[in-house]
């Protein structure tokens, strides 16, 4: 089998150093580009770190891009041009950016998660299962547990759970959002989706989505003990995506749930 050429943006970050060593034990892919949001004078396995640009893409097959959404949308009008795959593990952006990146998807094939790990991708369809079958009388909310050098919140996990929610329910998923809690011991269950985001030490990842009837509590929750899931959820959607014609996909579609 012929070896996928790839980029990694962000990859002075801790998903882009991640993936960088997941690439080195998979024989499937060929690491060709490594950017940042500008050049940086330093080399990465004999590579050297270019800005987002044409030149710094041009001999890649797909694009994994893990930065921020300003940041994204630069990669995605150069990938648009240069017609590459990409996959994105960005996340934080708003209805209108997600609504734009369908946009781009229509020229060439995405694959976008808020989460690689193939369990999260799991419990998010689990989460719809449960918010479907346990109908209007269970309210919901949402945890998350990160390090503490995670900025935004609720993380792209938690969205994805909240998403799968309001999916089970057939709600639209913005008109659902309730409180963004930070560092809180508890938050109260609502009518909409409550979010309760905790930052500290060096957690990788926790995630739980409950609902609770006010006679009975259900809890689905993962936890996540190496970084590496995601990086190697990240090179399978590679893999996947470069069979796919122009679209916008998700792991969903590569785990194959209906």
């Amino acid at each position: 089998m012929k070896k996928i050429n790839v980029a990694i943006t962000g990859c002075m970050g801790r998903m882009g150093q991640q993936i960088i060593k997941s690439i080195k034990l998979d024989n499937n892919f060929k690491l060709v580009a490594l950017t940042e949001n500008r050049k940086i004078n330093k080399k990465i396995n004999g590579i050297k770190i270019d800005a987002n640009t044409d030149v710094a893409f041009k001999n890649s097959n797909l694009i994994i891009d893990f930065t921020i959404p300003k940041c994204t949308f630069q990669i995605l009008e150069i990938a648009s041009r240069l017609k590459k795959r990409v996959v994105i593990g960005t996340t934080g952006f708003t209805k209108k950016e997600e609504n734009l990146i369908k946009k781009f998807s229509k020229k060439i094939p995405i694959l976008k998660a808020g989460n690689m790990s193939l369990g999260i991708n799991l419990l998010m369809h689990l989460t719809e299962i449960a918010s479907g079958s346990l109908g209007k009388n269970f309210l919901s909310k949402v945890y998350e547990a990160h390090h503490k050098h995670k900025k935004d919140y609720p993380s792209g996990t938690a969205l994805m759970l909240g998403k799968g929610v309001a999916k089970g329910k057939d709600k639209d998923f913005y008109s659902m959002i309730g409180k963004k809690y930070l560092n809180k011991d508890t938050v109260p269950y609502g009518k909409k989706i409550n979010f309760n985001s905790i930052r500290k030490g060096e957690i990788i990842g926790e995630h739980a989505v409950k609902f609770s009837s006010g006679k009975e509590i259900i809890t689905l929750n993962h936890e996540a003990f190496d970084r590496a899931l995601y990086s190697e959820g990240a090179l399978s959607a590679a893999k996947w995506l470069m069979s796919k014609k122009a679209g916008l996909y998700s792991m969903r579609d590569l785990m194959n749930f209906k």
